[in-house]
């Protein structure tokens, strides 16, 4: 009987417990649905708004005549240059030019003392005018002598011995002759005058002093500027695209830059390329030629050459700017119909500092983003903006129209 009771006592506690942890769950949903309720009834503030358009700058892919150019560091070099000096000995008595002046073939550069000289004509001359008068002698002899020798008044060995002194006479006229020459010759190197024309150097005599024939240090340097050349280098495996159009007589262009290579100081033509490659730096050596007209190139200045060797005929081209690198190769926001940006992957060709070509991904005609890339991704809205708007205008709409027409961006 009291395990019965026992038995009623057990089963009434464990309805209350279980009645009791029913009530506690029961009241845990009713807390938590009431704090959610409150969280949902605090304000949030406004609604999400809208994809804010990014501002960019556009450019249309562009159909050109695209030039390919090698280029290669180079010197300029004078056309022709020669170191003045004097083939005789004597007194500097006059130097007419000035330091830096240009001049012409046959123009007065120095001149030394003819005195010395025109003495060893003078006597040069009498010494021929005397064998001469000699030699004119002796053919009358020889005459009278024939004369007689038909007669048979004489013997023809006086005839004979008569013949060889009017050619002795003759042989010492020749020799004569040609110390005249020698002469006249020291007398003409007494003027010393340019043998090409050109730009003269820094003198290194003045009037007075003695000269001795071949001195190495020479009077002036002379060097010929109009034209002028220059020499520079490039890679060896860049042979193929010089040689190439030279051997089918084509005349490649050359621009020169200066040493920051920013600004043209010429253009001419390519005249020859070296006949073998320098292997220690593994380059070859060609020739340029200019008219220099304006002397903007100078003996020995560093110069950026850029050589033509190829122009493609209408090649689609873009800004180097508005190619942007990828772990995937390169690639362009292209603007879409609805004023999102698309990623166009492209395959590109040559380049040069502002343009690229390009050989697929994109068409000519094609808006890519010029400006504005860092902020863009895939689908993004854009808002044109234009250089040439108003201020305040805000440029063009997302999708890239403007009301009464459209204007395709500024290109180079």
């Amino acid at each position: 009987m009291p395990d019965r009771r026992l038995l009623n006592v057990v089963r009434e506690n464990s309805k209350l417990l279980i009645g009791l942890g029913l009530f506690a769950v029961v009241c845990a949903i009713a807390w938590i649905v009431s704090v959610r309720i409150k969280e949902n009834a605090v304000p949030k503030g406004p609604p999400p708004t809208a994809q804010i358009p990014v501002a960019v700058k556009l450019e249309p892919v562009l159909a050109k005549d695209f030039d390919i150019y090698l280029r290669g560091l180079g010197t300029v070099t004078a056309y022709a240059t020669v170191t003045l000096r004097s083939r005789v000995q004597g007194e500097v008595i006059q130097i007419p030019f000035k330091e830096g002046d240009k001049v012409k073939v046959g123009d007065l550069i120095a001149r030394i003392d003819p005195r010395p000289y025109q003495v060893a004509l003078d006597q040069a001359k009498g010494t021929l005018a005397q064998d001469r008068s000699q030699y004119e002698n002796a053919k009358l002899d020889l005459k009278r002598y024939e004369t007689l020798r038909d007669q048979k008044s004489i013997a023809g060995q006086t005839v004979d011995t008569q013949v060889a002194l009017v050619k002795k006479y003759q042989a010492l006229m020749l020799t004569d002759q040609a110390a005249v020459d020698n002469a006249q010759l020291q007398l003409d190197f007494t003027r010393i005058v340019a043998p090409i024309p050109g730009r003269l150097g820094l003198r290194q005599f003045d009037v007075g002093n003695i000269l001795t024939s071949n001195d190495p240090q020479g009077i002036v340097v002379l060097t010929q500027t109009q034209p002028i050349n220059v020499i520079f280098t490039l890679p060896e495996s860049s042979l193929e695209e010089v040689r190439a159009p030279l051997l089918a007589g084509k005349k490649l262009v050359v621009d020169v830059y200066d040493r920051p290579d920013t600004k043209r100081l010429a253009q001419g033509y390519l005249t020859t390329v070296d006949n073998q490659i320098d292997v220690t730096t593994g380059t070859f050596k060609l020739k340029a030629q200019f008219t220099n007209d304006d002397d903007a190139l100078f003996p020995n200045q560093f110069v950026n050459a850029r050589i033509l060797v190829k122009t493609i005929k209408d090649a689609a081209t873009v800004s180097a700017a508005s190619v942007q690198q990828s772990s995937q190769g390169p690639f362009v926001y292209v603007l879409q119909d609805d004023g999102t940006v698309a990623i166009k992957k492209v395959k590109t060709g040559a380049t040069t500092d502002d343009r690229v070509v390009v050989l697929d991904g994109v068409s000519v005609g094609d808006k890519v983003v010029l400006e504005g890339t860092d902020k863009l991704r895939a689908g993004a809205k854009v808002r044109v903006v234009d250089d040439n708007a108003p201020n305040g205008s805000g440029g063009q709409n997302p999708a890239g129209r403007r009301p009464g027409g459209s204007t395709s961006p500024k290109t180079k």
